[in-house]
């Protein structure tokens, strides 16, 4: 039986640690092309072509740890080199939803073994073509004994060897970073990750996870979770849920919809942690459907982080305090954020003006995210011209606050690809502890 590592470990690290030689051979390719006299924007835009599609076949095919890297820059894909066809980002977003699955005949034995051999008695109709395809499995249709249509999630065979392979490349790619930059901590970043990728390989978990987010939002007004039908270690069964990506509705939505949707979207990812105790950690729009009630869908509860208080306070301080101008207000949030040591000086007002585009919503009734803002703010951000660009190095990212200050980033993004006018100030306030102010963050919480 063929499965997803179809290379060795060995092959698959040097398949991704060649992406970067990858584009080192097509700079000089560039060089070579444009000194013989070829139209320098041709060249640039054929490259740019022959770049995003190796990369979509090479995340696509190998599935793991290396489609999940794609998945995530998915959410921010508007960061990416820009080009008038568009590439980088129809490759980035195809990564959503358009990536190819086994045959049937590759993923029946884990049904077997998961089910039983005789597994079609429980699911007596299931479509062999798959419905949808993601990092650590794919989805099969079908209907159970009683009628109910459900959506058959199944594990790839292999795909735990391939995602320890990816996590091996990444931890020497990060200790590698780490050694040139000593401020920046990848590897505790790295270890958190690892914990995180083995979470969502276990479809037990996965099950409790989603069971706990269906009974929250179980007839709610805005929010639709399928049901847990049955969890098994790496076959999972769930209510059938149809809808309309958000990645569609970014493209093809008018501004009513796109906003009437960033908004549920938005209220979810800040407000799911009160509700439920836990932070729905894969934000990328692939996870999201607009329902043809209107309804926000969620899908893919295989990421999430603990949070039994809700958002901790501190993050909405930091926010909140990014908004003044004391600099004293905004040292005083980032050590109870964790992000600056106690007693280490730091230039606070550099810093500020440096995380300016980061707050900036926060600072608005509505804010109307688009790509365009998005790019500008982060091209300030990772400038290394820009004179507070080594003031960012003072700050340090506790390993256990990655994944809130990722969904962060994945929110502000998939509202950019939404290009979305919604109501901002006030949603925070009700949504996110120590925004406000810290009486009204210990009575949310």
């Amino acid at each position: 039986m063929t499965t997803v590592p179809a290379w060795t470990a060995s092959r698959r690290s040097l398949r991704l640690l060649g992406l970067p030689a990858w584009a080192a051979a097509d700079s000089v390719r560039g060089i070579v092309r444009r000194s013989l006299g070829n139209d320098p924007e041709l060249v640039r835009r054929e490259l740019r072509t022959d770049a995003a599609a190796r990369t979509r076949r090479m995340l696509g095919d190998m599935k793991g740890g290396a489609l999940k890297a794609g998945q995530l820059l998915s959410t921010v894909e508007m960061l990416f080199p820009q080009d008038p066809e568009q590439t980088w980002r129809d490759t980035l977003t195809s990564l959503q939803e358009g990536v190819p699955a086994l045959p049937f005949d590759q993923v029946e034995p884990v049904l077997a073994d998961q089910l039983g051999p005789d597994w079609a008695t429980t699911l007596p109709k299931l479509d062999e073509q798959a419905a949808a395809a993601a990092s650590l499995g794919q989805v099969h249709r079908a209907r159970t004994r009683d009628g109910r249509d459900v959506a058959v999630k199944i594990q790839y065979p292999g795909v735990a060897e391939a995602l320890a392979a990816d996590i091996r490349v990444l931890a020497v790619v990060s200790g590698a970073v780490s050694r040139l930059a000593p401020r920046i901590a990848l590897p505790p970043l790295v270890t958190e990750l690892r914990v995180r990728l083995l979470e969502e390989l276990d479809y037990v978990h996965e099950g409790a996870v989603q069971r706990r987010f269906a009974e929250a939002y179980r007839d709610d007004a805005q929010v639709e979770v399928p049901r847990v039908v049955l969890a098994r270690p790496r076959v999972l069964v769930t209510g059938w849920m149809g809808g309309t990506p958000l990645a569609t509705v970014a493209e093809t939505g008018d501004q009513t919809t796109r906003d009437d949707v960033a908004l549920r979207y938005q209220r979810f990812m800040l407000g799911g942690p009160a509700r439920t105790g836990l932070l729905h950690t894969d934000p990328h729009p692939g996870n999201f459907r607009l329902l043809p009630d209107g309804r926000l869908g969620v899908l893919d509860f295989g990421s999430s982080l603990a949070l039994p208080g809700g958002l901790p306070p501190s993050f909405g301080a930091l926010i909140a305090a990014l908004q003044s101008e004391s600099p004293d207000e905004v040292t005083t949030a980032l050590v109870d954020a964790g992000l600056v040591a106690p007693g280490r000086t730091i230039e606070t007002t550099k810093l500020m003006d440096y995380l300016a585009p980061f707050s900036e919503p926060a600072g608005h009734e509505t804010f109307h995210y688009t790509r365009a803002w998005l790019r500008e703010a982060f091209g300030r951000v990772n400038d290394p011209r820009n004179p507070d660009f080594a003031v960012a190095l003072q700050l340090t990212i506790p390993a256990d606050q990655l994944f809130t200050h990722r969904v962060w980033l994945g929110v502000v993004g998939v509202l950019s690809q939404l290009e979305a006018v919604v109501p901002v100030r006030a949603e925070l306030e009700q949504l996110l502890p120590g925004f406000a102010d810290p009486g009204r963050a210990d009575a949310h919480r």
